[in-house]
Parts: structure tokens; sequence; C-alpha cells
């Protein structure tokens, strides 16, 4: 059976969709390839938190952005600027960032996010990610990531579905892209596929790849992140599992980015192996800045309080990854409590009324781990001895509460553990998406090794890189997949339509 279309979309993530549908506002013939069954469809997208990070010059322009679901008059939101963006993704990127392709989805986050509100995707303000109210009971959003989908990952995925199936664009599951069909003059003309009659192409003016990375692939996680990612856990979802981007590469596509870096956070240790559809993202423990965290021998590893969350979440799963088998307590008191993430609604803490009785259960909890209390007791009271906490305490800002005289300081939110009862969650690294991948331009061309762009081909999304170095600024993501993506359908629809 011969078929053909303008436009294949590879993916059915947040990425892939918006493609889809800017490719279909241009008159474009497309369809979707989705390799997942229909039950477990949409990519990491459907695991994700929903928070975009866009950077705007006046409030009101957010406002603009969730009018649809959210009351202005409920929350307090800092201006964003562009300059603002671009300076904390380069920070925690260590500036290696491609300074084109960063500028280019800073400058255009906020009409991304305005584009999809308007196509009849639900976005409201992140109040998920608020650590306080003011004294009139407004939420304060945290700065960098006003915008969060209604519903989170799983409502932004079928916001997206609903769009795309009321545009009439046909979406094939259980299809994966094998490999990319070109003429003799090396312009891609369509997609080989696999799917449940078999293998066959698919003709196509305009192929878009936005199906994620590679993190679901053990091999490729050995090969280029290295041996101890082979059994890591996943958040996503388990179909990103990188043959396509393998695909363009070995046709010529330029390998580009952080091949040896990924976004992993830390998670409940008994998170399941793979992204699970009830728990999604709320297998996070990201409220470590407030804790006391130490590995099984009871040491400190990290500076807990770095930076807020947002701004180390991504390379704190890895720092626990590299402690023996991969395990981190999180200690806390009740002071801590009150700005705990939601999401640790979902764990079972250990919980004593000492510090010397936490570290015990600590070790019956988790016996078959050797867990040192003693060495944890004196960390704990080496940490006590060295706090000095004479600045009023901000959750939601770096506050310069601090130890002195530790080997390793704790720089920020350093508060003595004195208000029992005491709790405990423990955590490991949790794999959410690889940083590595194609070299695209601002028109979201794959470009090959010799800096041309390949005819026929387009990427967006997690393919995508060069934008993210060892850590990642929260929000991100789903930016880059919005914007790429919306170039990315455009830009191959009206290839499409000139070479009809």
């Amino acid at each position: 059976m011969s078929e053909a279309y303008d436009v294949v979309v590879i993916g059915a993530g947040n990425a892939a969709m918006a493609a889809a549908m800017s490719a279909h506002e241009e008159g474009a013939s497309i369809v979707v390839l989705e390799k997942a069954p229909k039950d477990f469809r949409g990519g990491n997208t459907r695991f994700a938190g929903g928070l975009f990070r866009v950077s705007f010059q006046k409030r009101e322009q957010i406002d603009k952005v969730c009018e649809k679901n959210g009351n202005p008059d409920e929350v307090n939101m800092p201006v964003y600027t562009n300059d603002d963006f671009y300076n904390d993704v380069q920070r925690v990127a260590g500036g290696q960032s491609d300074d084109e392709l960063l500028r280019f989805m800073v400058e255009n986050s906020l009409d991304a996010v305005q584009w999809m509100t308007d196509i009849g995707v639900n976005l409201n303000y992140n109040k998920l990610s608020a650590l306080k109210k003011d004294a009139d009971g407004r939420t304060d959003v945290p700065k960098g990531g006003p915008v969060r989908s209604v519903g989170d990952g799983i409502g932004l995925s079928n916001d997206w579905f609903d769009v795309v199936d009321k545009a009439g664009i046909p979406v094939y599951y259980e299809t994966a892209a094998l490999d990319f069909v070109r003429n003799d003059s090396g312009k891609v003309t369509g997609v080989l596929v696999r799917g449940p009659e078999g293998e066959r192409v698919i003709d196509a003016k305009a192929t878009v790849v936005a199906n994620g990375g590679f993190h679901s692939s053990p091999a490729m996680r050995t090969a280029y992140l290295g041996q101890e990612w082979c059994n890591v856990k996943i958040r996503g979802t388990r179909y990103n599992t990188g043959e396509i981007i393998r695909a363009a590469v070995d046709r010529g596509a330029e390998a580009f980015g952080d091949w040896s870096g990924c976004h992993a956070t830390p998670i409940d240790l008994d998170a399941p192996q793979y992204g699970d559809f009830e728990l999604t993202d709320k297998t996070n423990r990201l409220s470590y800045p407030f804790s006391v965290m130490v590995n099984l021998n009871g040491d400190r590893f990290v500076d807990e309080g770095e930076d807020i969350k947002f701004n180390t979440y991504a390379k704190t799963g890895r720092a626990i990854l590299n402690q023996p088998f991969g395990v981190a307590f999180q200690i806390f008191d009740q002071k801590n409590v009150p700005y705990f993430e939601p999401r640790y609604k979902t764990g079972k803490p250990v919980q004593a009324d000492t510090l010397e009785d936490l570290a015990k259960g600590i070790a019956e909890r988790y016996k078959p781990l050797e867990f040192n209390v003693e060495n944890c007791l004196k960390t704990l009271e080496e940490y006590q001895k060295a706090v000095v906490a004479d600045k009023e305490f901000v959750p939601d800002m770096k506050d310069g509460n601090s130890t002195k005289g530790l080997a390793l300081e704790k720089t920020n939110w350093a508060l003595k553990l004195d208000t029992p009862p005491y709790l405990c969650y423990a955590a490991t690294c949790g794999l959410t998406f690889t940083f590595g991948g194609v070299k695209t331009n601002i028109e979201a061309e794959i470009i090959d090794i010799n800096g041309k762009r390949i005819e026929g081909l387009w990427g967006a999304g997690e393919c995508q890189g060069g934008f993210f170095y060892n850590n990642y600024p929260a929000g991100s993501g789903l930016t880059r997949g919005t914007v790429y993506g919306r170039v990315a359908g455009r830009n191959a629809a009206t290839y499409a339509k000139r070479n009809a």
C-alpha cells in the first residue's frame, strides 16, 4: 500500500504535536507516528510536570496566556526578561548553550505559549511550584516558571491529542520510525516504519523528527552516559530509545550537544522502574534544599542549598547516582514541612522523635543497604554545630543562611534540626531525558557534518542538541519543544507546498 503525505511527524509528545498543528495551519497533509500503543501515547510529555519557562516584560502578558483558566488576583508574579531566561540557562550550562539556538527559544517563548492557548491547550499560573503566599493570600509564582499546563503532563498531552484530533490529523500508533528514505541527491523523501502490519515506507515531502532522546535505551545510556546509567530508573516513557537519532547521525547529521549529559532528578527510592501513568512526575523529591541529605555512609555529598531547586534538581539526580547504590536520604524537621512539594505526599517517610532514633529507623527500614547510623549521627552533630542561621529564612530565594566550618558547606536554608518529629525520605536518581542530539539551526532544519541542511528534514524537542549541558533550569524543555516544534512544522509545510 502506497502512502504519501506532505509532512510526516515522528513522535507524539509536546514538540511533535506543536509541529503537527503548525504544519496543519499551513494547509499541509500530515500524519503523526507514535511508537507507543494508544494507551501509552504522548512520549515524555505525559510524565512531565507541565511547567513552561517563559520570559515576559509585563505581567499582563502572562495574564493573557492564563485568562481562560486562572484568576490574576490570586497570584503575584515577578517579571522575567529575555536576559533573565538566557542567563539562567547559560549559568547552569557553564556558558556552553548554543547562543543562537538559545536566544531564539527565549525570544519566542511567550509567543509560543500564547499560540498554544489560542489553539486550545489549557494553561494556568504555576501555583504548584509556589512555596508561600503573601499576607493577602496571593500565591507567589516562582520567578522563571510562570505557566503550567492544566492537569500537568497528562492534561497537556490530552489537550494536544484533542487539538490534533479536531484538526483531522491521523495518528498511527505502535508505529516506529526506523530509518529515512533518501533520493540520489540525499534529500529525505519518506520514512521506513514498522507497525502492526510489518515494515513499510511512508512517502513524505518533509519529515519532522520529534520523538525524544535515548533515555530508555540501556545500550545507548551505557555507551554515552556511562556504565553507572545502565540500570537507572526512568521517570518518563519507555519508548524513547533513540533509533531515529542514530539513523539521522548515520545518514550524515551532526551529533551535537552534551551526549554524556541528561536531566536526572531525585525521585522516591521505591519509584517504579519506568514512568507510571498514575504517579507521573509525583515521585519527585525536590525539597532537598531544606534538608540535610546524606548517603549510605552517613556523609553529606552536595551543597543542598546551592540554589533554588529549579536550578539544581536536574543535576542532583546524577550526584545521588554517584553515591553507594545510588541512594540518598533527605532528613527534615517540622520547620521544613510547610515548604514540602505536594509530591512528597506519595512517599512513606521514616519518622522519629529524636535524630538518633531516626537514623536507627533508616537502618531498619533499609536493612539490606547497611546504612551507617554512627557516621550519620556524627554528620548531623557537625552540621548542627556549624549552622549560623543569622538571617531571615526565605524559602523561595537564596537566603544566605549557611553553615560555617564544614568541609562541604550548606550555603542557603541551613537551619538546625531541632523541631521533632523528624522525617527522612529515601531517594534515588530518576532519568528524564538526554541532552545530546542532532544539530539544528533556528529554522529547525537538521544540519549535516559539513554545516549544510539535510533537505527535507527538521528536528524539534529532545532530539535537538546544544541547549543543555550538565544541568537544566526547570521548564525549559517544554518551552523548547513548543518553540521549535512550531517552527519545524511551519517550515516543513512551506517546503512541502513549494515542492508539490
